[in-house]
């Protein structure tokens, strides 16, 4: 469960001019203990033929107000490293599987380290020293196993542990501080007001705003001869609010919001005219029944179509997992099947920063391994094409397609970015209500299902567990074919099995939705994106949700104003 020689390669260069980058301290410190360590290895018995360094310098400020009073407020700064050390040759190294069922899975455990955050090179050096020498041992010693179990499996034949990729050298300019493009009084301000809008109803029992804003300098360089620096900021707004119902249950409803920097968020009118209808929502979900476990027709709304696509598809299509016999490996050997609607194309593309004036979040030119970023067809014409690849190759996908990510702290493997569904051939809403209400005419259901909205989901892909998938809507409508109102529900959890779902999708709709976000899996939490049209599917399957927050009140709640 780990990832690494020293060779010539093709370069790639890009970027701000290289002579910009000689004047960057902190990278020609880098690059300098890294050129000695290098020299340093060739005396050894067992050198390593691959070592590279990712350090994160990484500002943030996090705000956060609840019903119109601040309750944190902060600014922090760190410098985290990483790094990998490779101890064998690119077709069996350290990370080849000691096991023989499990292929590497990437490599687990937060063991980094912190680097100053003043450029004082020898602090810095020893910290790369100190490090680099502990992930060489850690290898040896892993190597060492593998290699007697190699001794004992001759025949075994697998893909190589480590892909040669062409080396690139990219350098950004460093990019604007956070105090040059965030004010913290202004968005302590912000928060108040967005959060004091949940005053004056009692049974609102929390409500809360944040405000999260980030710039990041990411450095990546290799013994390979990579050297890529880029500048990364996001801004993000989240609002959380719950509202007691009739039988005490606690019920949330989330908002969120994302641009590159705080100008480019929505404005305040916009913000303020959402949390109007949340708690319009809120109001509706007091008295709203709790739904019964069903079966039947469903319609998904964009945004939990794009957790769906995310949750049950993307997760199973990410390369380094499908190494692994431990893993279901669902779509493995479905390559140039049909596994879709015949117009329904699935790709992922880290190259695209705005849909539709919706800012995505899962962009990026270089992954964490170096390597160039693209757009990766995945399903074409409902026929399985391609993987989700880092430098873990796979049978007949022998490559990395820029989808190594990691967060600062853990090893990359092959993740999703932007994912998105597209169908050639697609319906109005009007048309896809009306396909719900004949499908349940047919299968003799009062009411089917429209999902409006989510806050998330997971999945799992092992093969010793329920290889199932779990959505949680938040906005939940039944859609009565008797012509009767819809009846917005709460407790509903969406489950199923991925090949089961596939098979009921029926049809698509011609708008799409964004929904944006992190997830979460081996390599930490990246930033992700799910852009789709809302689906029709023929059958899906809930579950009433955990109720945990049950809460029946002593003493009457104050009187609140939000004036």
């Amino acid at each position: 469960m780990r990832k690494f020689f020293f060779l010539l390669a093709l370069f790639v260069i890009t970027g701000t001019s290289a002579q910009d980058a000689t004047k960057d301290k902190l990278l020609t410190i880098l690059q300098g203990e890294l050129n000695r360590e290098v020299t340093g290895f060739t005396k050894v018995t067992q050198p390593p033929y691959f070592i590279d360094y990712r350090v994160n310098d990484e500002e943030s400020a996090l705000i956060n107000s609840s019903f119109g009073s601040l309750t944190q407020s902060f600014v922090n700064r760190e410098r985290t490293l990483k790094v990998h050390v490779r101890v064998g040759d690119y077709l069996v190294d350290n990370t080849h599987p000691r096991d023989g069922n499990d292929r590497d899975m990437g490599f687990a455990g937060y063991d980094n380290s912190s680097l100053p955050l003043d450029d004082h090179e020898d602090a810095i050096r020893v910290s790369l020293w100190r490090t680099t020498q502990d992930e060489y041992k850690a290898a040896l010693e892993q190597y060492n196993s593998v290699r007697n179990l190699m001794a004992v499996k001759k025949d075994e034949k697998l893909p190589p542990d480590f892909s040669k990729e062409t080396v690139a050298q990219y350098y950004e300019s460093p990019g604007a501080r956070l105090s040059e493009i965030f004010g913290k009084e202004t968005w302590e301000e912000k928060t108040r007001q967005y959060s004091k809008l949940f005053l004056g109803d009692a049974s609102i029992v929390n409500a809360d705003v944040s405000f999260r804003m980030t710039t990041e300098r990411r450095y990546y360089i290799s013994s390979e001869g990579a050297s890529v620096v880029q500048n990364f900021t996001s801004a993000y707004i989240n609002v959380t609010a719950g509202v007691r119902a009739t039988d005490g249950e606690i019920v949330p409803l989330h908002q969120s919001y994302y641009a590159p920097t705080p100008a480019e968020l929505p404005g305040d009118q916009t913000i303020e005219n959402d949390i109007k209808n949340m708690i319009v929502t809120l109001q509706k979900l007091k008295t709203a029944p709790l739904a019964d476990p069903y079966t039947g027709p469903a319609l998904l709304d964009g945004p939990v179509s794009g957790v769906f696509f995310h949750e049950i598809f993307g997760h199973r299509v990410e390369g380094h997992r499908l190494r692994s016999e431990m893993d279901g490996q669902t779509f493995k050997s479905k390559v140039e099947q049909k596994i879709l609607p015949e117009s329904i194309s699935v790709y992922c593309d880290p190259t695209v920063k705005q849909f539709a004036g919706t800012f995505l979040n899962g962009i990026y030119l270089y992954d964490d391994e170096g390597v160039k970023s693209k757009r990766v067809n995945v399903v074409e014409k409902g026929t399985l094409k391609n993987f989700l690849m880092s430098r873990s190759p796979l049978e007949n996908f022998a490559h990395s397609n820029g989808h190594g990510r990691a967060t600062a702290g853990l090893s990359p493997v092959s993740r999703q970015s932007n994912l998105f569904v597209d169908a050639a051939k697609t319906k109005s809403s009007a048309e896809l209500r009306q396909m719900l209400i004949k499908e349940c005419q047919r299968q003799k259901k009062e009411y089917g299902y429209f999902f409006k909205s989510v806050v998330g989901g997971f999945t799992i892909t092992d093969r010793h567990t329920p290889n199932a998938f779990n959505i949680f809507p938040t906005e939940v409508y039944r859609v009565y074919v008797n012509g009767r109102p819809d009846e917005l529900v709460r407790g509903v959890d969406l489950i199923g099995t991925p090949l089961a779902m596939f098979a009921e999708i029926a049809a698509v709709g011609d708008t799409h939705g964004v929904f944006t976000g992190f997830c979460g899996a081996e390599s930490g939490y990246v930033p992700v994106s799910a852009i789709s049209p809302s689906l029709f599917v023929r059958r899906i399957e809930t579950q009433k949700k955990p109720r945990t927050k049950i809460e029946e009140t002593v003493l009457t709640a104050p009187v609140t104003s939000n004036n």
